[in-house]
């Protein structure tokens, strides 16, 4: 790293975003069950069996109000195609909240599938790291004493924008994981509602949103995808420049297409619940 006060702000201001990006890469690429070591993991199935025991008490009351609601007289439940009927509505109710952490797994598991088909496809490993360029180190280190002064402001400027702008993001991820572990330890309840007819939009919505939470993964990684190949062919630098023109129109161009990921990573929950009717 060179010695240059403002080469090394620049660097290290470089260097934390490429962290956070990494660290954005390992975490959508990661299960819950294994985030932090499996800790949180641990307590959200302990939260889960707890709500279960409720879900099946919830889920009489449930099937009761259905039958209730769409059956005229008792005459009708007495007919034999409509008792199998309920019998069977009450019977996959009951699997849908015994296994419904299975449930949630596997559609967490498909999306998994789908962001490891984009990563493969796109050639990507890992998130590709923004490089500062020579020319532009060379430039800086070129500059005297007065002449450096500018720069300071702009590297200080810039460098906050992009710190803020890193940490904004990590934020948007850790959140995804965070409505993943709320949707799988409340999960019991809403799917208790499949029991009755009346009810069961609100497991289809649970359903839905849990999907969607899921998906969220596939729509950062892409965009961190789009990103890298923004990254791997870096802006044009002018040498004919003056070198505070040089790192402002590289800082610039640096944030533009930061904002543009990080404005994605934040839509991604309002993208995919379009996407999903919801």
């Amino acid at each position: 790293m060179s010695d240059n006060w403002v080469v090394g702000n620049l660097q290290n201001t470089i260097d934390t975003w490429n962290s956070k990006l990494s660290e954005i890469w390992t975490i959508v690429t990661q299960s819950p069950t294994e985030f932090r070591d499996g800790q949180i993991w641990k307590v959200i199935l302990d939260i889960h069996g707890a709500v279960q025991a409720i879900a099946l008490a919830l889920l009489v009351l449930f099937f009761v109000v259905g039958v209730m609601k769409t059956c005229g007289s008792f005459a009708e439940v007495k007919k034999p195609e409509h008792a199998l009927k309920l019998f069977i509505r009450f019977a996959l109710a009951k699997g849908v909240v015994t296994y419904g952490l299975e449930l949630l797994m596997a559609i967490f598991n498909i999306v998994q599938g789908l962001v490891q088909t984009i990563m493969n496809s796109a050639g990507f490993g890992g998130a590709t790291k923004t490089v500062l360029p020579n020319e532009i180190i060379e430039a800086i280190e070129s500059c005297g004493f007065f002449e450096s002064i500018p720069l300071w402001a702009i590297t200080i400027i810039g460098g906050l924008f992009v710190t803020v702008l890193s940490f904004i993001m990590i934020l948007s991820v850790y959140g995804r994981f965070f409505k993943i572990y709320l949707y799988t330890a409340i999960a019991p309840i809403p799917l208790s509602t499949f029991a009755g007819e009346p009810s069961q939009s609100v497991g289809k919505s649970f359903i839905k949103s849990y999907s969607a939470v899921c998906l969220e993964g596939a729509i950062i990684i892409l965009a961190c995808v789009i990103f890298s190949l923004f990254a791997s062919s870096p802006p044009v630098v002018d040498t004919g420049n003056a070198p505070a023109t040089m790192v402002w129109k590289y800082i610039g161009e640096l944030i533009f297409n930061m904002l543009i990921l990080v404005g994605t990573v934040k839509a991604s929950d309002r993208v995919v619940r379009e996407m999903m009717g919801l």
